[in-house]
């Protein structure tokens, strides 16, 4: 009986033991994104998802400790991305695969483009936009630990006008097209608004997304033309904020993205045609900018080769595509607020940090690309206690890569180590088996 006693405690010790153990991070640089400033040779102590602190030199371990040598790594918090589809991904044959692809076809794809994401440094995400709730439930599996994926806030289906740039029938034959509602995020009146609204709430959305005006990517001739009457929009605000909900905004043109400031939005997506005017009404609003340069590019790219968009696309995808980093360089000149987002889906998955390039390029210090997609995204998405910098009581949300991003930002294309409420996921620069 006393040596069973004796076993059990020992067990119970060890098992204590065990729990108690932290992580050490030796990092030989570390990017203090809240103070913009790089911290040499520091230690940043986990416990059980959390940093529980961060101190000066590298710390020897206590007993049961792990150490993670990143001692030739920058070490930084997580990369987060505003603006991503994670239910799809553009190619030639998009524009027939909604009539091909079930919802347990476009679900299993996302499972895969959640993993690219994260293991290339992405450990949040907004997801504005996505068929049959795909992104509701990938964002539960990756929260109930079903599967390996970035922490994911999104917006369900995004809310448009009859033949606007979100409603799901545009260019179906007329047998097809059918009258959507609200429910399927189509509306028209105030009252049609509210309901949608509470519809993606209903549904467990985390945030709205709509599309203000005409967009590249849709079957309609118009990419910039408003498509919200002013009270729409603001009916969409109004109802959002009751219901604790941020509004996100895609928008290229200039007349429907000053009537969503107006309305009270929180983000306007891609910007493209932007204006002194509408820049100083987001200063005056506090509208944060979410650029997609990555995507701009992309669409302007592949609009030169001989039917990869319809018809109907590839003008649009000509004209606007090359404009959204010259209107990224004006507004960061002007002082809006800018958070990271790429509009990935648009592009392969995976390739979100080339987005930090096309920012440096335009005029960004590498420093404050940074913070665009760890503090200022943050900031965006209301958890800025919660993550976004390497602080005592955040997140466990640690990424490394090898030599200094901040001489050349383009290391952030290959990030080394990924960890994730302080579970690590990649490490050496491969992927860690679940």
């Amino acid at each position: 009986m006393l040596k069973t006693t004796i076993t059990a405690a020992l067990l119970y010790m060890a098992a204590t033991s065990a729990a108690l153990a932290d992580t050490l991070i030796h990092a030989g640089q570390l990017i203090d994104t809240l103070q913009g400033k790089v911290l040499k040779q520091q230690t940043v102590r986990i416990h059980d998802g959390e940093i529980a602190g961060i101190t000066a030199g590298f710390e020897a371990p206590e007993a049961g400790d792990e150490v993670i040598d990143l001692s030739e790594h920058t070490v930084m918090p997580g990369l987060m991305d505003m603006h991503t589809h994670l239910d799809h991904e553009m190619n030639p044959k998009a524009y027939s695969e909604g009539f091909q692809l079930n919802a347990a076809d476009y679900a299993y794809r996302s499972v895969g483009y959640a993993h690219k994401t994260l293991l290339a440094g992405f450990t949040t995400v907004r997801n504005l936009g996505d068929n049959f709730l795909v992104t509701v439930s990938l964002r539960n599996a990756v929260n109930q630990g079903l599967l390996p994926g970035p922490r994911v806030y999104t917006a369900g289906k995004s809310i448009a006008t009859t033949g606007g740039h979100a409603d799901p029938t545009n260019g179906h034959s007329q047998h097809l097209m059918g009258h959507p509602g609200p429910k399927e995020g189509v509306i028209n009146g105030i009252a049609d608004a509210r309901e949608a609204v509470r519809q993606r709430y209903k549904e467990g959305s985390d945030l709205i997304k709509i599309t203000a005006t005409g967009g590249v990517l849709s079957m309609a001739k118009n990419g910039q033309n408003p498509q919200f009457f002013a009270d729409e929009i603001e009916a969409i605000v109004k109802t959002a904020k009751d219901y604790g909900m941020t509004v996100a905004v895609h928008a290229h043109g200039v007349e429907g993205m000053q009537r969503a400031i107006r309305a009270g939005v929180d983000s306007i997506e891609h910007g493209t045609y932007m204006d002194k005017e509408t820049f100083k009404l987001m200063k005056k609003h506090d509208t944060w900018f979410v650029p997609t340069i990555s995507a701009g590019k992309f669409v302007a790219e592949k609009a030169a080769i001989d039917g990869y968009f319809p018809a109907l696309v590839a003008p649009k995808a000509a004209a606007i595509g090359p404009l959204i980093q010259g209107t990224f360089a004006r507004a960061y000149k002007s002082g809006v607020n800018i958070a990271f987002g790429t509009d990935a889906g648009v592009f392969p998955h995976g390739d979100n940090a080339r987005e930090f390039e096309f920012m440096v390029e335009a005029g960004m210090p590498p420093m404050a690309a940074i913070q665009s997609a760890t503090v200022s995204a943050a900031k965006l998405l209301g958890i800025e206690s919660q993550t976004g910098a390497i602080s005592a009581g955040m997140w466990a949300d640690i990424i490394a890569v090898k030599g200094d991003p901040l001489a050349d930002i383009r290391l952030l294309q290959q990030v080394d180590f990924v960890m994730k409420d302080g579970r690590i996921y990649k490490r050496d620069g491969r992927a860690v088996i679940q």
